[in-house]
């Protein structure tokens, strides 16, 4: 199951997140290598854990990416799994728990995930299969039914297409910019007088957005041209 939902996932063009753990980590690792998975360590990112899954490690390292945020050469030490699960679910959009057994590191990140605002997905289980006891208290607790890969995508943000592919704005000149900016100066100053004036009211006099205006306010009054800031100090 993991295998299936992370290859249709990885095609839809998902990324995959997973701890390079034994069972399910690793065959959700294994079906995404070819469109792309991070694997969060619980030690030094040079420090193959388990060690018989040094061979995928290498090979995520190759074509995806490996991350930690504990020093190298650190050994992962009990501990260290449940910092590691929060770096898991703070990365994804959604925690799919496809097995849970009692008091698992899969309860733990999706825990992490409820924290962080995530969406949290169960694969349902045979009800006396022990690994997938939790997965239905999840779902009981209101985590989202995942049968099928289309019920994680209707759960997730969709993804919008990269900067390379939106279309390009016409370039705005240098010299354009400034005598754009020398107006607004002398529209904000032209608006000052011996009563102070709220800032917002400033922009929505100028019908201006607080992007626009900040800036040149900050610069007026680093250049000492804003009469309303002079002999404040």
């Amino acid at each position: 199951m993991a295998k299936s939902l992370a290859t249709e996932l990885g095609q839809t063009g998902y990324v995959i997140v997973s701890g390079l753990a034994r069972g399910v980590g690793a065959a959700a690792h294994i079906a995404a290598l070819n469109t792309g998975t991070i694997a969060v360590q619980a030690g030094g990112v040079d420090i193959m854990y388990p060690a018989e899954k040094t061979e995928l490690a290498n090979n995520i390292a190759a074509k995806g990416l490996h991350i930690s945020e504990m020093p190298m050469r650190l050994q992962p030490m009990a501990r260290h799994f449940p910092r590691r699960n929060r770096i898991i679910s703070g990365l994804s959009q959604a925690t799919v728990i496809v097995e849970a057994a009692a008091k698992s590191g899969s309860l733990i990140t999706a825990r992490d995930a409820l924290d962080q605002g995530r969406d949290v997905l169960a694969v349902p289980g045979h009800p006396f299969d022990t690994c997938a006891a939790e997965g239905y208290m999840l779902i009981r607790d209101g985590a989202v039914l995942a049968r099928y890969t289309s019920d994680i995508i209707e759960t997730l943000t969709p993804i919008v297409p990269t900067q390379a592919t939106l279309p390009l704005k016409e370039p705005t000149t240098k010299q354009h910019t400034l005598k754009e900016t020398s107006k607004l100066h002398m529209k904000i100053l032209s608006r000052l007088g011996p009563s102070p004036i709220a800032e917002d009211q400033l922009i929505c006099d100028l019908n201006s957005t607080p992007a626009k205006v900040t800036p040149i306010l900050l610069d007026l009054e680093f250049t000492s041209r804003f009469p309303a800031m002079q002999g404040d100090c």
